[in-house]
């Protein structure tokens, strides 16, 4: 296999807040599978910011802000993803022989990236998979592949060989290139990338088989980053019995639900405690036990009594507009003065 280099050491990059620069690279082995036969996107946090693929063999932009970058920025990309392209193409048949297999739907996929975070520290990473399977993987403590398939064996040693050392040369991209590229991605977009906007917290229980289930919905956030825990009497000690993960809403900001099972009390006091970058300080919202008398089956009962009245309302009106009649001059009361 080719080292997976190219691509990058053009586009890369990140800075401020905490900030990451990914790239996803996909190759398939045959065509009908309604994706292109191979496609690159980079992302920085969680926005896409530019793909190339077979079909329309150019780097275009997907970020308004990314529009910035001069003609020669993107014929260089253009030419860097067609290079990439050849490589990937390559690796998918390499993949194939290495399992023997002579047809079929095959996948090969690549992600490398790297991050920065809000204290300075960085953090890199560079790998591939196989059929949705990890394939060969990046030690970023020895800067040597790890293969976690057999068939990558051939590859991890070839890589690792002191004659190719594609791991130093990945350090230099991740702990370098990358970073700078993030950093100037993170100036032109910083608008975008670092706004702020506070989430909407939501908090409901539900009663079932003895123990309350709570939910904490918080939704409509940015960035990305969000902790949120359930609280009880104030204290941290609630086990998370589930969290979905930050999931992204159309409009480009966050939503995230965080569940707990306890145990009813009336001595215990429940709330989720939500912190983020938006907010002066953390929220804690406390979830209210419904007033005992307001019960479904209470609430049933009102619901049927006000019908009944009215019904029965309605009736009265109705016979006595059927009774009345318009008096005549001569069944006026003669005691009248």
């Amino acid at each position: 296999m080719f080292p997976l280099i190219v691509l990058l050491l053009h586009l890369s990059a990140v800075y401020s807040d905490s900030h990451s620069l990914r790239y996803y690279y996909t190759a398939v082995s045959a065509l009908g599978s309604g994706i292109p036969e191979y496609s690159s996107v980079g992302y920085v946090d969680d926005q896409e910011i530019v793909n190339y693929n077979s079909v329309s063999q150019r780097l275009l932009p997907r970020a308004e802000w990314m529009k910035k970058e001069g003609p020669e920025y993107w014929e260089d990309g253009t030419q860097i993803g067609k290079e990439q392209e050849v490589v990937f193409r390559h690796n998918v048949r390499i993949a194939m022989e290495r399992f023997n297999q002579t047809g079929g739907f095959h996948i090969f996929q690549g992600m490398s990236g790297c991050e920065l975070n809000d204290d300075g520290s960085i953090r890199g990473y560079q790998q591939q998979r196989y059929d949705g399977g990890e394939f060969i993987a990046l030690d970023t403590q020895t800067w040597t592949y790890t293969a976690t398939m057999s068939q990558a064996l051939i590859t991890t040693q070839k890589w690792n060989s002191p004659e190719e050392r594609v791991g130093e040369i990945w350090r230099n991209y991740l702990e370098n290139i990358c970073i700078d590229w993030l950093k100037k991605y993170v100036e032109n977009g910083r608008e975008e990338l670092e706004r702020r906007v506070q989430p909407t917290v939501k908090v409901s229980g539900q009663h079932k088989d003895g123990t309350l289930m709570l939910h904490c919905q918080v939704y409509g956030f940015h960035p990305r980053h969000v902790n949120v825990k359930w609280m009880k009497n104030g204290v941290d000690d609630v086990p998370t019995y589930e969290t979905t993960h930050v999931l992204p809403n159309p409009d480009g900001t966050y939503q995230i639900r965080v569940s707990a099972d306890v145990m009813p009390s009336e001595d215990d006091s429940y709330s989720c405690y939500v912190d983020h970058s938006s907010l002066g300080a953390p929220l804690n919202i406390v979830w209210e036990q419904p007033s005992p008398w307001v019960t479904p089956v209470v609430v049933t009962v009102v619901v049927v009594a006000l019908l009944v009245a009215a019904v029965v309302g309605f009736l009265l009106y109705r016979r006595n507009r059927a009774g009345y009649k318009t008096a005549s001059s001569s069944e006026i009361s003669s005691d009248s003065i």
